[in-house]
């Protein structure tokens, strides 16, 4: 993936500084997010398989907060695997994808009282109904997979067209 805009952004904002903009992908390149989501299908297969769990990461956040020790340590582990999982493969490999999450503690906020609360609205997260329930054949979760989409996409749409964020 050529992103050629976050490596001017990055220049501009000097080393180890985040750019000030938003970085978009100029180029699409299929490789990481198919190697991406074959981890996560079989993450999700393997937990399905060898304990019958759903790997729905807002329901085991949800359900670690007040779930029995012995239930708990598994939820926390599988909790913690995933940033340690990202930093494991960024120290390997290093930055694969170009971009800097915003430093502003006031936007992750924002954000992720927005992404809990469309978990809560739709009654699970991507991974719960986009992955373990497409591959289990839930309307329920074709339903609600097909709303996270078309809401990404008119907010891309949004961002790049309407208030002038892309290119």
């Amino acid at each position: 993936m050529r992103l050629t805009r976050a490596r001017a952004a990055r220049a501009r904002a000097g080393p180890g500084r985040a750019p000030a903009q938003p970085v978009i992908a100029e180029e699409f390149s299929p490789g990481l997010g198919l190697a991406g989501g074959a981890l996560i299908g079989v993450a999700a297969a393997g937990l399905l398989l060898a304990d019958g769990r759903i790997a729905g990461v807002s329901g085991i956040l949800a359900r670690s907060l007040g779930a029995a020790r012995g239930d708990r340590l598994w939820r926390l582990a599988f909790l913690a695997g995933l940033p340690l999982g990202a930093a494991g493969t960024a120290a390997l490999f290093g930055d694969l994808h170009g971009f800097a999450i915003t430093p502003s503690p006031a936007r992750l906020l924002a954000g992720g009282l927005l992404v809990g609360f469309g978990t809560w609205l739709g009654g699970g997260c991507t991974s719960g109904h986009g992955v373990c329930g497409l591959a289990r054949g839930s309307r329920r979760s074709l339903a609600a997979t097909l709303v996270f989409m078309a809401t990404g996409f008119a907010t891309v749409f949004a961002l790049r067209h309407l208030w002038g964020g892309g290119s």
